[in-house]
């Protein structure tokens, strides 16, 4: 087993398109009429709200207002890349048929305080138009591709209009690896009218000998928030000459917390060492993080505890746990459990250099049944950024981190200590400071 992972179980509408239905929700394999029986009275799944009715009426206020082949309306502005059939992808604007200020709906920044069913219409209310282009196609892009790039640098929402093949269709997926999405169709015509541009974006855009890295990060320290950084750098519009490619959005998002992470770390591993132990406690959209800085020199790790009938254990009757973690020079290889490893380690990032101190960082989430539906990545990067906003309370000792965890958590301390490289070395190893009082560094 790759020492930075583990795995563990323990007990513990109507409209003028109907959506077609995909569904992998627990217990439908056992009982296909499961969904049936139920009809959203008995909640059989074991979910707190049907997950069904909460994507269909989201649908139901969305479809009514693409009835037909034409569409007229704005964009956010945002924009999709998929991954499927890479190098050769489906790429499109994200189209709402409300006209005027529509940011909201593809800006995750601004969501934190909402509810699910709030998210949810935010998402399945944005058409999604389709084209296939090859990633190459980034470099020397054609008229449709370029009022994409164009779109991805708008500062304010766009006028869009738009002809597709045959009306959109939603597709009402509840596969828990899913996440929600609008009514899609293959597009024809793209007419596009933007009022205004980023000038940040658009300077980094005309900047082709700046690589990736550099054009990204300078976005970042000049304030441009990361969705948008992360929309540029999916559609091909940074990087040097000759090396500019599409990148499918899920890539581009992790890609992008990956390397403005590191860019931080960079900067935080210079900085004088906490010398007492921080916590930070939080609770969003039936999420517990509970958020660990450690005396000593920054390293890193993230575990998840997911309950049954949650997302990714849908159909377990245990919880499971799984987690990931870094040293002090980071690490070379992909986290097993995705993005939000790399989303909670931007948010902690920014945490300590504000703070002007290094750390050992333990994020530790667990995952409740009241997250029904899969929301993305940025539920994780916004919600550590929000309970960060508050200066972490000390703790007086790893005796009563142990108290704090167990108060906190429905997962008892023994649990998360058992599967937790920080907290078994804070356990188990001293500090020279604990000997010689004079050796710890400024408070």
């Amino acid at each position: 087993m790759d020492p930075g992972s583990f795995s563990a179980t323990f007990p513990v509408p109507r409209g003028p398109t109907l959506p077609t239905l995909s569904v992998g929700i627990p217990g439908l394999d056992a009982d296909p009429a499961l969904c049936l029986k139920c009809r959203s009275a008995q909640l059989l799944c074991g979910k707190p709200v049907c997950p069904i009715l909460v994507r269909y009426d989201a649908f139901a206020k969305t479809l009514p207002m693409v009835e037909g082949r034409e569409f007229d309306g704005s964009s956010p502005p945002g924009l999709f890349v998929g991954r499927f059939g890479y190098p050769k992808v489906s790429v499109g604007p994200l189209l709402s048929p409300e006209r005027g200020d529509t940011a909201l709906y593809d800006t995750p920044e601004e969501w934190v305080g909402r509810s699910v069913e709030e998210v949810v219409a935010f998402r399945t209310g944005l058409v999604r138009g389709t084209r296939p282009l090859r990633v190459m196609d980034a470099e020397r892009p054609i008229p449709y591709l370029e009022d994409l790039q164009l779109l991805a640098i708008a500062s304010d929402s766009a006028d869009a209009a738009a002809e597709f093949r045959r009306p959109p269709r939603a597709h009402l997926s509840l596969s828990d690896s899913v996440p929600p999405f609008g009514p899609t169709a293959r597009i024809e015509r793209f007419d596009l009218e933007v009022h205004r541009v980023d000038q940040h974006l658009d300077r980094l855009t005309s900047d082709t000998d700046a690589s990736a890295r550099v054009a990204v990060t300078e976005l970042y320290q000049r304030g441009v928030r990361v969705s948008r950084i992360q929309r540029a750098f999916s559609i091909g519009t940074l990087g040097r000459h000759g090396r500019r490619r599409l990148v499918p959005t899920r890539w581009s998002i992790t890609a992008v917390d990956d390397l403005l992470s590191k860019t931080n770390l960079d900067a935080v591993r210079r900085l004088p060492e906490l010398s007492e132990i921080e916590v930070v406690r939080y609770t969003a959209l039936d999420n517990r993080w509970l958020l660990v800085f450690l005396p000593g020199a920054y390293r890193y790790e993230s575990i998840e505890a997911w309950y049954p009938h949650t997302l990714w254990n849908p159909a377990s009757s245990q919880v499971v746990m799984m987690g990931d973690h870094e040293g002090h020079d980071g690490r070379t290889t992909y986290a097993s459990i995705g993005g939000c490893y790399y989303a909670a380690r931007l948010a902690t990032s920014e945490a300590l250099l504000r703070w002007g101190r290094q750390a050992g960082v333990l994020v530790l989430r667990e995952v409740h049944p009241g997250e029904i539906l899969p929301l993305g990545v940025w539920n994780v990067r916004e919600h550590v950024r929000r309970a960060l906003t508050e200066r972490p309370t000390p703790v007086g000792s790893l005796r009563e981190l142990a108290g704090t965890i167990g108060e906190f958590f429905a997962i008892p301390f023994a649990r998360w200590i058992a599967h937790s490289s920080l907290l078994h070395a804070a356990k188990t190893q001293r500090r020279l400071e604990e000997f010689d009082p004079s050796l710890a560094g400024p408070a």
